[in-house]
């Protein structure tokens, strides 16, 4: 058979066939960029079913208008089929603008808070506080350009602009507001686990540069294992050194001040005691 119909049956089959792959190829490498930069299996596998959430949402909302015409007047179209390229490239195109603005600028964030005090409670609070704004701007001006094709003509051009604004608005939404905290509060410090031989197989990306000595994090390998490895967990000190900041140096100039106070004290201590000994013998004065 022959023709644009027999053509386009061919051609979704191919692309339906295909599909498979490019979804395992883009989680994928995803999944190993974030375990990469952030040194956590968990934030990695966390992140890319929630992207997976929202790209599910989209389609949801995309289907429920454009192939059963439910409040399709309101956008001017009627019921019918959806062209067989749209979910790939807008599977393609959510997961890359998803991963980017809420993922990996929000948990950044958090990581940070998280190294600088050891705490994921008080990590993810900082973190989504010092975002929130940022983000939610980001997403306001994506979800008011997306809408806005759908004001266009093309049939097609309304897919993408209403299925790239649900999925931004969930993911700035339900997903960055709700289950993103809740999930790593619930977490706690299972958050920063990471394998040891992943750790040492995997290149240490930083997103400003390498971290300073001072704090450096460890990687979390379980409620049985030790805490090697540069990582993303830190161990807590409780020390005064580790709240105060204090270095080697100062460690070290302490001890020589302390020390030499303990010389001049135990010298008083002498002093005195002689002093006492002294009066007290016969034929002495005072």
């Amino acid at each position: 058979m022959t023709g644009v119909t027999a053509g386009q049956i061919d051609a979704s089959d191919r692309i339906s066939s295909r599909m498979p792959y490019l979804f395992i190829g883009v989680i994928g490498l995803s999944f190993i960029l974030l375990t990469a930069m952030f040194r956590s299996v968990v934030v990695a596998a966390k992140a890319a079913v929630m992207n997976l959430l929202s790209i599910g949402a989209a389609y949801g909302v995309v289907v429920a208008v454009f192939q059963w015409g439910w409040f399709g007047e309101l956008i001017g179209v009627g019921e019918g089929p959806i062209e067989v390229f749209l979910p790939m490239m807008m599977f393609a195109i959510l997961f890359g603008l998803s991963m980017d603005y809420v993922k990996v600028f929000l948990i950044s964030r958090i990581r940070e808070e998280y190294l600088r005090t050891g705490d994921t409670a008080e990590a993810v609070a900082n973190g989504l506080t010092a975002t929130a704004r940022v983000i939610t701007a980001a997403a306001a001006i994506m979800v008011t350009v997306f809408l806005a094709f759908v004001l266009g003509p093309e049939r097609v051009i309304k897919e993408f602009g209403l299925g790239l604004a649900t999925a931004i608005f969930v993911d700035a939404t339900l997903v960055r507001i709700f289950l993103v905290p809740s999930t790593m509060e619930l977490l706690g410090r299972w958050n920063w686990w990471m394998p040891g031989w992943l750790d040492r197989l995997l290149p240490n990306l930083h997103l400003e540069g390498p971290p300073s000595g001072r704090g450096r994090p460890r990687r979390f390998a379980g409620p049985r294992g030790p805490l090697t490895g540069a990582g993303s967990a830190p161990r807590v000190d409780s020390s005064a050194w580790s709240r105060t900041g204090i270095g080697s140096r100062g460690r070290a100039s302490w001890r020589r001040g302390s020390l030499s106070g303990r010389r001049r004290t135990t010298g008083r201590a002498r002093s005195r005691s002689r002093t006492s000994r002294s009066c007290g013998r016969p034929g002495s004065t005072g």
